[in-house]
């Protein structure tokens, strides 16, 4: 085990349903168990500048909870301590990184899925804000190309 995985206690992730946010917790459990850690599972749903930030959002809340509830299976699969929470926000990046802060995380462990070849790969708007602005490690896991 290298330096770096040693430090890695409390890690955040980022969930939203996708298969690759799924691959990031199991990932993120996997680092946590090993130093005793827990794993803090994030959804976030980004609330319109229309609407207030406390608006009630039924069915995102719920497509949350489901997201969540697969989170704690997995974390259970692994064997790992997870604590999940919905955030609402005007912009996902911001919660993640004000979330990092709050919990004081020794990392956040991001998953990025694109459908474009390799030459073209851009990060998206979350992903950018994560990296520039996380008061911590950052560890990006990139999920499959398409053909």
């Amino acid at each position: 085990m290298d330096y770096t995985a040693q430090r890695l206690r409390d890690i955040l992730v980022p969930v939203n349903g996708t298969p690759v946010s799924y691959d990031a917790l199991s990932l993120g459990c996997s680092l946590a168990k090993r130093n005793k850690g827990k794993v803090y599972a994030v959804y976030v749903i980004e609330v319109a500048r229309t609407m207030a930030l406390d608006a009630e959002l039924n069915d995102d809340a719920s497509s949350a909870e489901g997201v969540l509830v697969r989170s704690e299976q997995i974390a259970e699969e692994i064997d790992a301590k997870i604590e999940g929470e919905i955030l609402q926000a005007r912009d996902a990046g911001h919660a993640i990184v004000d979330e990092a802060i709050e919990r004081d995380v020794s990392a956040i462990v991001l998953g990025v899925g694109f459908d474009m070849p390799l030459g073209e790969f851009e990060l998206g708007h979350t992903a950018k804000y994560v990296i520039e602005h996380a008061p911590c490690q950052v560890i990006l896991l990139r999920g499959a190309v398409r053909e």
